[in-house]
């Protein structure tokens, strides 16, 4: 009757097997972020047939709405890490014991990461996850929820959920057998990470039939496992009692798989890898697989904060400048809401600082522009961070509340000089951001003023720390908060649609001061509108931890490209003056940092603009070792259109490395850094070439520059900051790698340049000299683009230098170590310990 329809259906019958037959296809996962032990690949990714994953991909697709190259981000993810755990389907092993450690970024979707890898694990074939979270019944309970949304509700039937919904409800063992023995359906406990939830469970354990355990494959998660899970014990054979609680679970499950997840995981590589002689129990060191997630497209982060360095300083791209987001507290705002000491803490009353009243009145602002964008109907947050101390916490709240019932009236009046200070804020604000940055609309200064009334309405000021009552609760209706906290909120705790913060307190440890930063996440439909107030000191440190993270990311990568395994590694975390990496106690097994500067380089970026004796001397040490180097007659007459001498001794340039000061956060640049290595024997440092880098178009000296007379100086803008330190950035373009270099120019990367160099030009340290002008007025923004920069403003015209080393950062050859000496973490610890004694007295945990 239809002619040609048999051969139509043929077809498509065909194509549809096809389409069937590749989702069946075994296909090989790359471990394109994980440093590897390698083992035989069991897992090629999943199936229509599985149970778990398809749903948990449909829901976050068709329910959560989540864009379909997020999901897909999350899948690629989750296939590495999956097919890194140990085959619970493997009968040649019935018993196992694996450990991994995934690394994410702060409030990056670690927790959608962690779903889909337990979704696909138990799809696999384990049957059995113990969540390990947090150190709080709300922390505890966040994660239970949201595994009980994400993963259960969507197979009810094929789940027995072994802890409670409930707050306050902690894991106890069932007084008669063990839990563990459901093999027929998944199995899901969200343990809070304390001693006695955690004797409790080893209990269920040891109380399960020995039978039934041996059939169990047992997925174990320690989410935030850098904190509490880690050794902090001060011998080496003793342990805290949670990592020992830890550590005899895992050595009594038969077949278990232990995976970290971490945002901070400087305790975690700093633990020794090996037992301790006389030590029955090994740690948990990530021995399998050390995983880096890739960072997510959408994810506000630190580079979406602070950029990152550019290919060309005198040609910057808008992705490589940062976003202009964070604003500058002052010394004496800083002073007004936060006591001195700790002796002054009870007596000490804060104040409402201009500062603070900005960021109330923008944080207002916002929330009523979401309102106008129609997300009345989603939480919206505050952050204010203004001291360690209990005490403060509840004044500040009481102060904040009072400003705002105060100044009710004057708040919702567009004439009254509040409601002129909004628009004021509102305008500029809107005016710092690219206008691409959002696909929202804009709001006007009329629909603000229409909404504002109902965000008073609303606004409530809870005060979120281990003693206090009153706390954030997002799982009702949506709400507005204005969070004063401690140090509850410096970890796990997420701020739903947090754009405001008001951050004061620093801390003296890296994974500390990098999990209190709360603004990071996703921002959906608001991207343009998150702020951060804090002090320019604290804005540097975030800045050189933006550094530091990616740098621990980069030697993962390269300890991948060489095929080397968990156990032969060894990540180094650069030192920042003033900070420890993290807990004293933590880091028995670190050594000094060994640092080789081989086929690497180095460059200045951070000036002491107001110093003008500092520069003076700066400027007089370069214009000192150029006069040398003429005099000794090592001009290169070729090079025509530069100034370079060629073969200047080792001698000088250290005179010179001795009397140049650079500014204290580069570490690797300072003389007991530097000398060491240039007075360690190698031929290779005896013999360099200087150069003076200069800008065709620039603007001449005030001063000569000793024998180079008058030179045409280079413009450095500075990022907006009001502090002591001007941040450009970066120094040195790519091209500046091959400046001793006669030939055409070379494209390339920053690799592939000294590549380049090594093979051309020999092994031959090179010295530059920036002469930067004093002024340095930015270029004017690109259309559609704002300015994030400023002009440098220096005392005095300012000497940058960059040092390219000769070589390989792969070789080893001569290494300088130096001692790093940290500060006690003994304040937080003591902070911590204060929390936690007034919660107990309170009742509340």
């Amino acid at each position: 009757m239809v002619p040609g329809l048999s051969k139509q259906l043929d077809a498509e019958i065909s194509e549809a097997r096809d389409v069937v037959a590749r989702q069946f296809e075994k296909i090989e996962i790359l471990h394109t972020h994980s440093v590897i032990r390698r083992k035989v690949q069991w897992y090629f990714g999943p199936t229509p047939t599985d149970l778990h994953w398809p749903a948990v991909r449909g829901f976050l697709l068709s329910e959560k709405n989540w864009p379909k190259d997020d999901i897909d981000g999350i899948d690629a993810a989750s296939n590495e890490i999956v097919s890194l755990l140990e085959n619970p389907a493997d009968p040649a092993r019935p018993q196992f014991s694996c450990r991994g450690l995934v690394v994410g970024y702060v409030q990056s979707g670690k927790t959608a990461n962690m779903t889909a890898v337990i979704a696909k694990a138990l799809d696999s074939g384990y049957d059995t996850v113990i969540i390990l979270a947090g150190l709080t019944n709300k922390l505890r309970m966040q994660t239970q929820d949201r595994l009980f949304k994400d993963l259960v509700v969507r197979n009810p039937t094929n789940w027995q959920v072994l802890t409670s919904n409930e707050m306050d409800r902690d894991f106890r063992a069932p007084p008669q057998g063990g839990f563990l023995s459901h093999s027929d359906k998944a199995q899901l406990a969200v343990i809070k990470k304390n001693v006695s939830p955690l004797r409790e469970l080893k209990l269920a354990i040891e109380r399960t039939l020995p039978a039934v355990l041996e059939r169990l494959r047992i997925l174990v998660i320690d989410d935030e496992c850098d904190q509490a899970s880690v050794n902090a014990a001060r011998g080496e054979l003793d342990m805290t009692a949670i990592n020992q609680r830890i550590r005899e679970i895992l050595s009594i499950l038969p077949a278990v798989t232990y995976v970290g997840y971490t945002a901070t995981p400087f305790a975690n590589v700093l633990t020794n890898p090996y037992r301790a002689d006389g030590q029955s129990l090994d740690d948990l060191y990530p021995r399998d697989f050390i995983t880096a997630l890739p960072k997510p497209e959408r994810y506000f982060g630190t580079e979406k904060l602070f950029g990152r360095t550019p290919a060309d300083p005198e040609n910057l791209r808008p992705e490589e400048e940062g976003l202009d987001m964070v604003r500058n507290v002052p010394s004496e705002d800083e002073a007004l809401l936060q006591p001195a000491s700790r002796r002054e803490r009870d007596g000490f009353q804060p104040r409402v600082t201009p500062s603070l009243e900005s960021a109330i009145l923008y944080f207002l602002s916002c929330c009523a522009a979401r309102c106008a964008r129609g997300d009345f109907e989603q939480h919206m947050s505050m952050l204010v961070h203004t001291s360690a101390y209990v005490t403060a916490h509840e004044r500040v709240a009481a102060l904040i509340q009072g400003w705002v019932d105060v100044n009710r009236a004057n708040l919702v009046e567009r004439n009254s000089p509040l409601g002129q200070r909004i628009a004021e804020i509102w305008n500029d604000e809107s005016s710092r951001l690219p206008s691409d940055i959002t696909d929202a609309p804009r709001v006007s200064i009329d629909e603000l003023f229409n909404h504002i009334p109902a965000v008073l309405t609303r606004l409530e000021f809870p005060v979120e720390n281990g003693a206090s009552e009153d706390r954030i609760d997002y799982s009702g209706p949506p709400r507005t908060y204005i969070v004063v906290g401690g140090s509850i909120l410096a970890r796990g705790l997420t701020l739903e649609g947090l754009m405001v913060s008001y951050f004061l307190r620093t801390a003296n440890q890296y994974d500390t001061l990098l999990q209190m930063g709360r603004w990071f996440g996703y921002r959906p439909r608001y991207e343009d509108l998150p702020r951060i107030w804090m002090p320019s000191e604290l804005k540097l440190r975030f800045r050189a931890l933006a550094t530091i993270e990616q740098e621990i990311r980069d030697d993962i990568d390269q300890y991948r490209l060489r095929d080397l395994t968990p156990m032969d590694i060894a990540v180094r975390i650069r030192a920042i003056p003033g900070m420890a990496i993290t807990a004293a106690n933590k880091m028995r097994a670190a050594r000094q940092s060994a640092v080789s500067y081989w086929g690497t380089h180095r460059q200045t970026f951070r000036f002491a603009h107001g110093d003008r004796a500092l520069l003076e001397r700066n400027w007089a040490a370069g214009a000192e070792l150029v006069s040398r180097a003429e005099a000794l007659g090592l001009r290169d007459t070729e090079a025509v259109d530069r100034k370079l001498w060629l073969g200047v001794p080792k001698s000088s340039i250290r005179r010179f490395l001795e009397s140049y000061r650079t500014e204290r956060t580069h570490t690797d640049l300072l003389p007991n850094m530097l000398i060491p290595f240039l007075e360690g024997g190698d031929p290779r440092l005896e013999s360099w070439n200087v150069g003076i880098v200069e800008s065709g178009r620039g603007k001449l000296s005030e001063e000569e520059f000793g024998a180079a007379g008058v030179v045409k100086m280079v413009r450095r803008a500075k990022l907006k900051d009001n502090g002591a330190v001007a941040d450009i950035k970066a120094l040195m373009s790519k091209g500046d790698l091959l400046f001793d270099y006669n030939g055409a120019k070379v494209d390339g990367d920053w690799e592939q340049l000294k590549s380049i160099r090594n093979g051309i030009v020999g092994p031959i340290p090179l010295l530059l000299l920036y002469p930067i002008e004093r002024q340095s007025i930015p270029e004017p923004p690109k259309p559609g683009r704002v300015a994030v920069r400023e002009a440098l403003d220096a005392a005095h015209d300012v000497l940058g230098i960059g040092l390219i080393f000769p070589g390989s950062v792969t070789e080893g050859g001569n290494f300088v170590s130096i001692e790093l000496r940290p500060i006690s973490a003994e304040e937080i610890a003591e902070i911590e310990a204060e929390e936690a004694a007034q919660a107990e007295a309170a009742g509340v945990r």
